[in-house]
């Protein structure tokens, strides 16, 4: 990746022993496709539904690429899920939208916490962070070329 991109990174507090190993392992991704620790910005937020807004207050910022959002929201017994799940699926999509540059969507939503945890491994085993920081840089670059 070019010395200067710079990549934001939004997590979500709600569900952080989840979230703390999908922003671990896509630090350890970024890092590995070349970005340095100053090239890297994480912001906290208290859950998923309050992503969005600062997603797209980071993605507005003409020195950030990308924005990459790490999350999880897990079932309960009422509605609540699939109004944060949808909408703050929505909200990441619109600020990708408004900008013109990749909000990458990496907050699991899953029935349960094992769910959640075999998607957010440690150690090599499938991880949804890691994935969303891939889709980030390869956005940055396709969008670099077109």
């Amino acid at each position: 990746m070019k010395k200067k991109a710079r990549i934001a990174i939004v997590a979500s507090c709600f569900n952080d022993f989840i979230t703390k190993a999908l922003l671990n392992a896509c630090c350890m991704e970024l890092k590995r496709c070349g970005l340095k620790e100053d090239q890297i910005t994480t912001v906290w937020v208290p859950g998923t539904f309050e992503i969005p807004v600062a997603a797209l207050t980071l993605a507005k910022k003409k020195n950030v690429d990308a924005v990459i959002c790490l999350g999880a929201v897990i079932r309960g017994e009422t509605y609540h899920f699939e109004i944060i799940a949808n909408e703050g699926a929505r909200g990441i999509m619109e600020a990708s939208l408004a900008t013109g540059k990749p909000v990458i969507m990496g907050v699991l939503t899953a029935d349960t916490v094992d769910q959640a945890q075999k998607r957010a491994q440690d150690k090599g085993g499938p991880n949804k962070g890691r994935d969303a920081a891939r889709a980030a840089v390869a956005m940055v670059h396709l969008l670099k070329k077109i």
